[in-house]
């Protein structure tokens, strides 16, 4: 409810107020400019050398923030392989599964990661110490404005879990936030059907080669489309299947359309 995301909202700030006034906090705050959207598709290289970076793009959502706002951040490029998908229907292989063919592409990506990795500690020394951080701190300032985006159930989920580690994260006092044992038990279920969602998501990603936004390039939109209302047929018809066995705790039709990440429009 909306009533819900503002009494969220409201904490988060009782919340921050206390963090702030951190030594934690304060020590990785330094104001630093940052690309919020250094991807892959942003990035120009040379045709003769693609090692040579030409250019980059999409600045309009460049600002000066504290350090350890995106202190985490890992652009595409540089993702670990392990949260790439790695197979044609865009779920993960174990390590010992991976085919042959793929050996030198899950190589590569390793380096790229563990390369990034060592360069935001050697030549970003604003980042050196929020990398360190424990990221616990630093959720409720990157995601406290997110509830529209994500549900309420995910923000209140950094909020339970930074409220239950307060004080062995070297915070005084007692968390602004200390949810009932009745809330505790709502919010398991609604952070249940989120996290159904998150693992929905991802693999649809994987699946339409899309990013979480559901963002496809123009000419592979009709075969994006495509696949996606297969997906979402494929979705239906499990949660049909599922309700025909009679067992308890089944979602209905109607859960299964609220659950769905992407928008319903394009399927049709």
């Amino acid at each position: 409810s909306i009533e819900e995301h503002l009494r969220l909202l409201k904490i988060s700030r009782a919340v921050i107020e206390r963090l702030i006034e951190s030594p934690l906090i304060q020590t990785t705050a330094s104001p630093t400019l940052f690309h919020a959207d250094l991807h892959k598709r942003n990035i120009f290289v040379s045709e003769n050398d693609p090692t040579l970076v030409t250019g980059l793009i999409d600045w309009q959502s460049t600002s000066v923030e504290p350090a350890f706002v995106y202190a985490n951040e890992t652009p595409d490029f540089a993702a670990h392989p392990e949260h790439i998908p790695s197979t044609e229907d865009g779920q993960k292989t174990p390590a010992g599964e991976r085919k042959t063919v793929s050996d030198k592409e899950y190589k590569d990506a390793l380096v790229c990661s563990q390369t990034f990795d060592v360069c935001m500690k050697g030549f970003v020394p604003k980042l050196r110490a929020a990398r360190a951080l424990d990221d616990t701190l630093l959720k409720p300032f990157r995601f406290c404005h997110t509830s529209w985006r994500d549900s309420a159930a995910a923000v209140r989920q950094e909020l339970i879990e930074l409220s239950e580690k307060w004080n062995e994260l070297g915070l005084a006092g007692s968390c602004p936030y200390l949810p009932t044992t009745d809330e505790l038990a709502e919010h398991k279920k609604q952070y249940e059907d989120f996290e159904t969602v998150q693992k929905l998501k991802v693999w649809l990603m994987g699946a339409l080669d899309t990013n979480s936004d559901g963002w496809v390039p123009t000419d592979a939109w009709e075969e994006s489309k495509a696949a996606h209302r297969e997906a979402f047929e494929t979705w239906m018809q499990t949660t049909r299947d599922a309700a025909r066995t009679g067992k308890d705790d089944i979602m209905t039709e109607e859960e299964a359309r609220r659950l769905w990440p992407f928008d319903e429009g394009t399927i049709d």
